[in-house]
């Protein structure tokens, strides 16, 4: 399948049951509201997935219950965080092994490699497979920014297509898209500045707050796309307030505890994080309360 790296693309968070298993249930229901809400693709084993928490095994499972789910209909991709090279490549020859789509790289973990360190640490994951890949760009989290001057090196690899842009600079967008045009698709990752990306020209938008909201999160996507933006505007409005539970060290809890909400989840984490309690839990339990009161009508997107 090819990967065109537009639209949006939920960073899906991995459902445990109350005896932290997998629950591939619930699991299956919420990837189904995002295929059906209109998503161009489904990311697994991202920080919203707890992937430093899941056993090879259970990665392995989800990738494979994610491609049954999917039926070739959107592709599967595969996030690598990983220590040390030879570890990252094992897990992308696997995830291609097994039958996924593409990849989403961070930079190596723990180490804080040079820039020369990571265009190489890259290139060589690259080099080992087949699978297109999508620079996951965050040094707000992860220390290391992969700059333009990284890019011009990354890009003479053919199989590295895209970036999840979320250095929080949004005129970067910009400078990527005059720099780079098409050789380089970009998709927004930070769902606070989300319509802006798109609006600057963004081809897509890996997105958090999806998982519990996918119609809205398409419906910004395609209005926009569309030229509608004021449309698209007035359902960003509300949604900010949601969207802002996305840029916290609690977002993988404040997520699961929207799709509670909407019925296409559980609270259920995976040790050491905790569901919510609290002060903080009634606060995030009353942004999403006032959300679902006022949630809009949307138009009928999908004809867009």
């Amino acid at each position: 399948m090819i990967v065109k790296w537009e639209g949006i693309m939920p960073a899906v968070t991995t459902k445990f049951t109350d005896d932290d298993q997998l629950d591939l249930v619930t699991f299956k229901k919420n990837i189904d509201a995002q295929l059906d809400a209109g998503v161009s693709g489904i990311i697994l084993g991202g920080t919203l997935g707890e992937a430093s928490t899941l056993t090879k095994e259970e990665k392995e499972t989800l990738i494979k219950e994610t491609l049954k789910i999917v039926d070739g209909r959107v592709p599967v991709i595969i996030n690598i965080a990983e220590q040390s090279t030879k570890e990252a490549i094992a897990v992308a020859q696997k995830a291609e092994e097994i039958g996924a789509n593409g990849l989403m790289l961070l930079p190596p973990m723990r180490y804080k490699a040079t820039d020369y360190e990571t265009v190489i640490y890259f290139k060589e994951i690259a080099k080992n497979t087949t699978l297109p890949i999508m620079i996951y760009n965050n040094p707000v989290d992860y220390k290391i920014e992969v700059t333009m001057e990284m890019f011009d090196e990354l890009l003479k690899v053919d199989n590295i297509q895209a970036v999840k842009e979320s250095t929080r600079d949004i005129t970067n967008v910009t400078r990527l898209k005059n720099r780079f045009g098409d050789r380089l698709k970009i998709l927004g990752g930070v769902d606070t500045l989300a319509l802006e990306s798109l609006a600057a020209g963004a081809d897509g938008w890996v997105a958090g707050l999806v998982d519990a909201y996918p119609a809205e999160t398409v419906a910004i996507y395609k209005l926009v796309k569309a030229g509608k933006i004021e449309e698209a505007l007035s359902i960003y409005r509300w949604f900010m307030p949601l969207l802002e539970l996305d840029i916290s060290p609690q977002l993988v809890q404040n997520i699961k505890l929207a799709e509670v909400a909407t019925g296409i989840g559980t609270e259920n984490v995976r040790a050491p994080r905790l569901p919510l309690h609290g002060a903080e839990r009634e606060r995030v339990l009353g942004i999403i309360n006032q959300a679902m009161k006022t949630r809009p009508v949307l138009p009928d997107y999908k004809k867009l």
